[in-house]
């Protein structure tokens, strides 16, 4: 039987125009990867910066059933480097799971390393503790816990509302463990506020600016679960969007500020931009109709996919096309028993969404899928899909960029292998070098 080395050695072979560094990062991404103990860290009190579970648990396991990573958090991301491949610096997010052929451990001379079925594969670098996570609220509650950041610090990141409205197995993504990851945490006894008061933003957020003297955080993103009602008294474009507003009016044009919202009605989406939102993620997930309406069962009740991607196209009236980025979450498309059974169909269905965007100059970005163990679909598929899938929509995806003329989306740091920071898929590494926005 084939070695995974195997498998990913074929894919570098036969697709030489995706960089090798996205093959080893999708790959890691959507199956996980293990920690040596020594290369866990020392949370809070540590030097690198720990896994802050931010919306998602992007685990293959429950806490649970994680060991001593879930005692001490592995790291927020990783870096890659050299190794027999010869890598160039590639950011990847961590999603834990012991039973992954890829192994982080110090090799013989105690330098830290990526293990592929037992061989070294590329130094890795862990992400240093930033000076902000070692202050405190007034509170006594962390940075880390209000305002963390991932992308090696270009993002902060605020989920302001930790569970989500669409409840329930006629309700829930079928592959999002939003509501799950908040359980667990409770259960563990871990700080994880489902409604972040907005001064408690504020006040993380001048920490943060304060001590990140070099701006490498230079974007926000507000998001959390969907509101189907009211959280607070406020509908969503409300609720999301008074933080939008106090950031705004407290640290104007101090970073760039997206939301990640339903595609919501026009009038709704004009608050977000009166607010002061720069960027706007309708994310569509996926493209098929029939799955769209079997994996979002919420969201095709209560809006419905045809209205979805009508508003998608009115918001970018608004924004203007290139500041709506909706996100898919790449791979569902053949995750059993309803997806597509050859990895051709579900290359097709995906493309012919992109240029459904791409041709009205939105441009969609995704996220490499993580099955986590608690939703139907991790359930059903452990293994995530083919990797041959990712590598191909990576191809693709860059290709239909190309035809309609189209460059990297803003709010996502620098582009090209070596350069990009966006750490849960590759689609960054993937485009030409692009200066940073």
């Amino acid at each position: 039987m084939p070695s995974r080395t195997d498998l990913v050695e074929d894919l570098m072979a036969r697709f030489p125009h995706v960089p090798r560094e996205a093959v080893i990062k999708e790959d890691l991404l959507r199956g996980g990867l293990a920690f040596d103990e020594s290369a866990l860290t020392d949370n809070e009190s540590g030097d690198v910066k720990p896994k802050s579970y931010f919306i998602f648990s992007f685990d293959h396991r429950t806490l649970p059933e994680l060991g001593e990573a879930a005692l001490r958090r592995p790291p927020e991301e990783i870096v890659l480097t050299g190794g027999p491949y010869g890598l160039r610096r590639t950011v990847v997010s961590v999603r834990t799971n012991p039973s992954s052929p890829y192994r982080v451990k110090p090799d013989a001379d105690g330098r830290l390393q990526l293990f592929l079925d037992g061989k070294p594969i590329a130094d890795v670098g862990l992400p240093p503790m930033p000076d902000y996570y070692r202050h405190t609220l007034a509170n006594g509650k962390q940075v880390m816990e209000v305002a963390p950041t991932i992308q090696w610090g270009y993002l902060v990141y605020l989920t302001v509302f930790r569970v989500c409205q669409y409840f329930g197995a006629k309700e829930e993504c079928q592959y999002c463990d939003i509501n799950h990851n908040w359980r667990q945490h409770k259960a563990a006894g871990r700080p994880y506020t489902g409604v972040k008061p907005i001064d408690e933003v504020l006040e993380a957020l001048a920490i943060i600016d304060k001590h990140d003297t070099l701006k490498t955080s230079t974007a926000y993103t507000l998001t959390g679960g969907s509101v189907t009602s009211q959280v607070g008294g406020k509908t969503e474009a409300d609720f999301y969007g008074q933080y939008a507003q106090a950031i705004e009016e407290r640290f104007p044009g101090r970073w760039i500020g997206k939301v990640v919202a339903q595609a919501l009605p026009k009038a709704d989406v004009q608050r977000f931009k009166d607010y002061g939102i720069q960027i706007y993620h309708p994310n569509y997930e996926v493209w098929d109709k029939r799955l769209f309406e079997l994996y979002c069962p919420g969201k095709e009740r209560y809006v419905g996919r045809e209205e979805w991607h009508r508003r998608i196209l009115d918001s970018a009236e608004i924004f203007g096309p290139r500041n709506v980025i909706p996100n898919f979450v790449a791979g569902i498309e053949m995750a059993e028993p309803f997806g597509f059974t050859s990895v051709n169909e579900a290359i097709d269905s995906t493309t012919e969404g992109l240029h459904y965007f791409m041709s009205k100059g939105i441009t969609p970005r995704f996220t490499t899928w993580c099955p986590e163990p608690t939703t139907p679909l991790g359930k059903t598929n452990p293994d995530g899909a083919p990797l041959e899938y990712h590598i191909r929509l990576l191809e693709s995806y860059r290709a239909t960029m190309e035809h309609y003329g189209l460059s990297s989306p803003p709010g996502y740091g620098p582009s090209g292998a070596g350069n990009a920071v966006f750490s849960v898929s590759s689609f960054m590494d993937s485009l030409p070098p692009a200066p940073q926005d």
